[in-house]
């Protein structure tokens, strides 16, 4: 599931409810059916075009359903489209609807309820309409075909329609009821039941998926906060799923054969930002001081317990996009010399952190040390994350710790972020070339010529030190061992569709 910034902004200002660990929850008759999953809060909302949340996406990733969809290596295939055709001058796409879907409720999924779906985010401007940037019509040709126009060729389109749930596809009455951010109704594996506030949402399978009724009755997501809590919920077989893991058990939990522990490199990245407003920081060298100063490796240690990878750019190894970069060695004889070149060496940096992300304080804290020798002070401002986005939009800070979720395809990690124009580009670093570079891979369609952009802007956005990236974290979740059928995805997408368990010989 892609998610910005923004989206980012949400999940950390989520208040999380505390919930113990204790009895499975009554269901019912088909409990024993029921996986049990443990979550880390409690989703805001569950209308996948208002939300931005990651606690509503995990659980709305299994209620609705996409045009298209990644599979588990992020590439886009059918979903509720089967097909598409671009036409030769790439400016036009017709999406051909899979034959017989229906809503929860019965009623028939048709062209017209992806065109309401579409115009919705971009006649109210709802949290993903940069997402139709380049989108000029989408009209129905017919009740089961849809086709999108686009003002110049597009080739990140498909991820663009279905890199995670909130470009989900809406139901009109739905939404017009006003029902909908409380009782969804979709199209996807489960259909939602019952939600109690504070503990839990429960989920029943839906017998008319089009992809085949899952094998689980249901699902109940319980909202446990404190993850030792729900890791030991898990080990005492209250929950038979979660991605709440302490990462400084994970080591441990590695020899545990009470339960499976999955630990997947992930797309999503972590990093540091100087205000490029502000003096010295508007200085390259100063910048690359900085950049070289830095100790990666202590700081994914003291962080991540060594579950993540240090990168200094920000795509993952593994993935198509990667770009071999290795320039900022911790040399603090090279951070001096920068600084005495630039004849503007700071004494004071104001660092930016939150509160609702300890990682981001432990950082902070290891960052203080390694400045400490080039004779920089290193202030560490903690706050909430409503005054933290304050902050950083207003340009308050000298440096700041963020991350990045979900990424897809390339321009995903970089445009917002990098381009003068961009929408997340509060270091405001602007560079002619990076802009350039950005534009074009926008627009290339063949994939050799889009990789070799890519590299160059991210290159170039690493020498220029937009951002001084840290890690890549991973998608750290674990599950019993009666449970099969389930996989952790690297975008952390939270499907239950094909999951089974096993109680005592029954499903």
């Amino acid at each position: 599931m892609v998610r910005t910034l923004s989206a980012v902004a949400a999940v950390l200002a989520l208040v999380l409810s505390a919930c113990s660990a204790g009895s499975r929850v009554d269901l019912g008759g088909e409990a024993s059916g029921y996986l049990i999953a443990a979550i880390a809060g409690e989703p805001d909302q569950l209308d996948p075009q208002r939300t931005s949340a990651y606690f509503s996406f995990e659980v709305l990733e299994n209620v609705f359903d996409t045009l298209v969809e990644p599979d588990a290596n992020l590439q886009m295939g059918p979903a509720l489209a089967t097909s598409w055709d671009v036409s030769p001058d790439q400016l036009s796409w017709t999406f051909h609807l899979r034959p017989g879907v229906t809503w929860h409720d019965g009623s028939p999924l048709t062209a017209e309820d992806v065109v309401y779906s579409y115009r919705r985010i971009i006649d109210q401007k709802l949290t993903n309409v940069d997402k139709f940037s380049a989108v000029a019509g989408v009209d129905a040709v017919d009740p089961a075909t849809v086709r999108i126009t686009v003002k110049h060729p597009t080739p990140n389109l498909l991820t663009n329609l279905g890199g995670f749930k909130g470009m989900a596809i809406v139901q009109r009455h739905n939404v017009e009821s006003g029902q909908i951010a409380t009782h969804p109704i979709g199209t996807g594996p489960f259909t939602f039941v019952s939600r109690k506030s504070g503990d839990s949402i429960t989920l029943k399978a839906n017998p008319r998926y089009w992809a085949g009724p899952p094998p689980v009755a249901g699902v109940t997501f319980r909202f446990i906060s404190e993850p030792s809590t729900a890791l030991s919920a898990l080990q005492a077989g209250e929950v038979d799923w979660t991605d709440s893991i302490p990462p400084q058990r994970v080591s441990q939990l590695r020899e545990d054969d009470s339960l499976h522990l999955a630990v997947t490199p992930s797309n999503d990245y972590w990093y540091l930002a100087l205000n490029e407003a502000r003096k010295p920081w508007n200085d390259v060298r100063v910048r690359q001081a900085i950049a070289y100063a830095i100790d990666r490796d202590s700081i994914t240690a003291a962080t991540t317990y060594r579950t993540a990878t240090t990168n200094q750019l920000a795509i993952p190894q593994g993935n198509a996009w990667y770009t071999d970069y290795h320039r900022y060695r911790h040399d603090l004889d090279e951070a001096k010399r920068l600084l005495q070149e630039a004849g503007n060496a700071p004494k004071d940096l104001d660092m930016l952190v939150t509160s609702e992300y300890p990682e981001t304080v432990t950082a902070a804290q290891i960052i203080a040390d390694n400045l400490a020798p080039l004779g920089i002070t290193v202030n560490i401002r903690t706050v909430d994350f409503a005054t933290w986005l304050d902050e950083q939009n207003n340009g308050h800070f000298d440096m700041l710790m963020m991350g990045w979720l979900g990424n897809i395809d390339p321009d995903d990690f970089y445009y917002a972020q990098h381009h003068s124009g961009g929408t997340s580009n509060a270091q405001k670093f602007s560079d002619p070339e990076v802009d350039q570079l950005l534009d074009a891979g926008r627009v290339e369609t063949d994939v050799a010529t889009r990789k070799s952009i890519y590299a160059r802007a991210a290159t170039r956005i690493a020498d220029e030190v937009s951002y001084i990236y840290l890690y890549n974290p991973s998608v750290i979740q674990a599950w019993a061992t009666n449970l099969s059928g389930y996989e952790a995805r690297r975008d952390g997408a939270v499907r239950f569709r094909s999951a089974s368990l096993n109680r005592g010989g029954t499903t």
